[in-house]
């Protein structure tokens, strides 16, 4: 191929991967249908050969990341990590005793979990002692997010990066093969502590409005500032009214009847065409001054508050709330168009937005990542709308989620995989296969589980980008860049050159999804490390640590953007403890690598 043919395609591969970068930085579009929109163009333009096209869903990284995931959701759901919950509760006496045990059972459980199932089995255990030791829960939940991502520096499975490129050293470097579960360990081990020890003790100290943090998100969660009691006397305007009717006479304001106790018995959703009696109790949700016109334009009288959950979580009921994943099928989508009522036999109590309860007409919200939900209804159907669309629930009021049963059998399952992977008996990706099979076989783990455990966009994301990576290599890509960084440091030490990957890795990941940095960077660092004659393995680790340290907004990682409703964060509050955090990870990891990995 000419000179002049090969800087056509690198151009061409260039301008595919800024395009990308842009989409995934202005958010608009799903990074999964990004990625897999670039691949397309890839395959077009003759950069990936066809038949190679969807080689990345086959990929052992992408096939490992679909196993963790599905092994982490069985373990949390089967209740083996219970006794790591509960061992926080003795340790709320003071906000640093409090944060340290969070978060150390948090970092400890993200080194062979998933990490944004490890943040959402322990966010509503820190939502309740948080509570129960009257702490602000915004003090508490930046920490624990940080301190899952910190943990899944230490091995293998912890976080997606490390399994990509793990997988990316076998292809680049087959002579050495792909890293082993705890090779990740002495340096990713390193700075988890030091990260977890400064989190701890001067971390918490710098998030924005101390004690005022995650208010507005406890606020939502207190059920008696949006519930009332109304009657209707044979007397008032509204007496015979249905309660559509009803709805109709308050159109411009936000209110909702959510059930009406008539002789003892709650009905509940409450169907339009009901005609409230002079002696039943419509209970609805308002704020104070939609509730104040509500009562006084129809001249209605205001009952006793009975704002306790106990009217509403009688019999099958009860009342829960959830924070919206990102890539929800919530997102984008109002009040309005989900009809809560009518559609899934719920009622939807209150929303939440970066910590502040919504005031306005709810039928307008239009739902985002992050936001609390308060829902109202049957608890098997709560549970149903909660797997449906994806929803983290934020404290378990009576649901169970999966089956409590077998949990030593699975957690050995899962040890023997690990073990027999660390020997080298068979790979990672066989290991946790044959694992999961048997748990499939033997009733552990049901096909429906399974399949909504996986992360489908992640899975689609690597899957794309695989390829996509690999055209950095056989179109000379990398040799391009490494040829230019080369170029642009001249005589700086290698070691100098190796922070400035880390610091590269670590500042896409803030901004692009960490499992993309990786693919992208892991090749342009071998072929740096070659063109100065170092070990590409210490570059490989830099990528490594820097691919899954994003901690300065809340969409570098999915833990963050988890957070930000509970805990009453702004968009702009990440960077008071991500930016010292991330400084201390450079001056920790790099002379780390350079000590156990050398140059």
């Amino acid at each position: 191929m000419s000179e002049t043919g090969v800087n056509l395609e690198q151009g061409m591969l260039f301008a595919i991967l800024l395009a990308l970068v842009v989409l995934l930085v202005w958010g608009r579009i799903r990074y999964d249908v990004a990625a897999f929109g670039a691949l397309m163009l890839c395959v077009l333009a003759g950069l990936v050969p066809t038949a190679e096209a969807f080689a990345g869903f086959g990929h052992p990284a992408t096939v490992t990341v679909a196993l963790v995931l599905v092994l982490s959701k069985a373990l949390s759901d089967s209740g083996a990590t219970d006794v790591f919950a509960r061992a926080v509760r003795p340790a709320t006496v003071t906000t640093t005793t409090h944060i340290g045990a969070l978060g150390g059972i948090g970092a400890l459980l993200s080194g062979f979990m998933n990490n944004v199932g490890t943040l959402g089995l322990l966010m509503p255990v820190a939502l309740s002692s948080a509570q129960k030791a009257k702490r602000a829960a915004g003090l508490l939940l930046m920490p624990l997010s940080f301190a899952t991502i910190l943990g899944g520096l230490v091995t293998l499975i912890g976080t997606p990066p490390n399994i990509i490129v793990a997988t990316q050293r076998a292809e680049l470097l087959p002579e050495r093969g792909s890293f082993q579960m705890f090779d990740f360990t002495p340096v990713g081990g390193a700075v988890a502590l030091v990260g977890l020890a400064f989190v701890m003790l001067l971390g918490w100290r710098l998030i924005p409005r101390g004690e005022e943090a995650g208010a507005g998100a406890a606020e939502l969660m207190q059920i008696e500032a949006y519930l009332s009691e109304v009657r209707v006397p044979t007397k008032s305007r509204a007496y015979g009214m249905s309660v559509a009717e009803l709805y109709e006479e308050a159109k411009d304001l936000n209110v909702q009847v959510v059930a009406v106790v008539r002789k003892d018995r709650r009905i509940s959703p409450v169907p339009g065409s009901l005609v409230p009696n002079a002696s039943d109790r419509v209970l609805i949700e308002a704020a104070p001054k939609d509730l104040e016109a509500f009562v006084k334009r129809l001249e209605a009288k205001l009952g006793k508050s009975r704002g306790d959950e106990g009217l509403l979580s009688g019999g099958a009921a009860q009342v829960a709330e959830a924070v919206v994943r990102p890539r929800s099928a919530l997102e984008g989508r109002t009040v309005e168009q989900l009809r809560f009522g009518a559609r899934h036999g719920l009622n939807l109590l209150g929303v939440a937005r970066q910590g502040r309860p919504y005031r306005g007409r709810l039928q307008d919200f239009r739902f985002s990542a992050g936001d609390v939900l308060l829902l109202h209804g049957e608890s098997e159907r709560v549970g149903d709308f909660m797997t449906r669309y994806d929803l983290l629930p934020l404290a378990e009021r009576g649901l169970v989620y999966g089956q409590r049963r077998h949990s030593l059998l699975l957690a050995g399952l899962f040890a023997a995989a690990i073990l027999a992977s660390s020997l080298g008996l068979v790979p990672i990706y066989v290991a946790f296969g044959a694992a999961l099979t048997l748990m499939i076989g033997i009733g552990l783990v049901s096909l429906r589980g399974l399949y909504e455990a996986v992360d489908w966009p992640v899975i689609v994301l690597l899957g794309a980008l695989i390829p996509v990576g690999g055209a950095l290599q056989t179109t000379g890509a990398t040799d391009t860049i490494s040829e230019a960084t080369v170029a642009l440091t001249g005589t700086w030490p290698a070691w100098v050159v190796l922070a400035l990957v880390l610091v590269v890795t670590m500042t896409l990941s803030d901004v692009l999804n960490n499992a993309a940095t990786a693919v992208v960077m892991a090749p342009i660092s071998v072929s740096l490390a070659e063109r100065l004659q170092v070990n590409p393995d210490a570059f490989l680790m830099a990528v490594a640590v820097g691919a899954s340290c994003a901690f300065l907004t809340p969409i570098g990682h999915q833990n963050n953007a988890l957070i930000m409703g509970p805990g009453g964060y702004r968009f702009g509050d990440y960077w008071r403890m991500g930016v010292p955090l991330e400084l201390l990870i450079c001056l920790v990891a790099v002379p780390m690598i350079v000590l156990v990995w050398g140059l």
